[in-house]
């Protein structure tokens, strides 16, 4: 991402991008007042990435992944003229959050990947006793027992 962009600008221009490549056709680099920062604004990663969502399109993700040295008018020219328009929509893939493993994470201070390989280890009791002992606030904090059955205040 270039440091002289808005950030909220950039994050939509990317969805511009790939809605140009899927739908419109039209070449938003060249055809912009300043092409320029256009195509300083045009991230190859995110673009790759919504198009790897489709069937029909994650080969051509694909290639393009083999060639990433490649300038990115290049690579928004490719997409624009390989790939079929139509009309492709999907959620995008977001990390699922477990508190068990951020817990894991804080008490023993390691990554997130090592945290997954002590959670298989420890018991359901080892796990509660963890987050009862990590609990942090001031005055007055309530927390949950590890039974999970009442709220005390602390």
């Amino acid at each position: 991402m270039s440091d002289n962009l808005p950030k909220n600008i950039y994050r939509n221009q990317v969805f511009d991008f790939v809605n140009a490549i899927n739908t419109t056709k039209k070449d938003l680099i060249r055809e912009s007042d300043n092409p320029v920062l256009m195509e300083k604004s045009y991230n190859p990663f995110l673009v790759n990435r919504a198009l790897s969502y489709f069937i029909d399109t994650i080969m051509y993700s694909n290639e393009i992944n083999g060639v990433k040295h490649i300038d990115s008018t290049l690579q928004n020219d490719y997409y624009l003229n390989s790939i079929r328009s139509g009309k492709r929509f999907s959620k995008w893939a977001k990390p699922v959050e477990d508190s068990n493993i951020e817990s894991i994470q804080e008490y023993y201070k390691v990554s997130y990947m090592k945290a997954l390989d002590i959670s298989k280890i420890l018991s359901k009791e080892q796990i509660d006793l963890i987050k009862t002992k990590i609990i942090k606030g001031g005055n007055h904090v309530q927390y949950q027992s590890v039974s999970g059955s009442e709220i005390k205040e602390r």
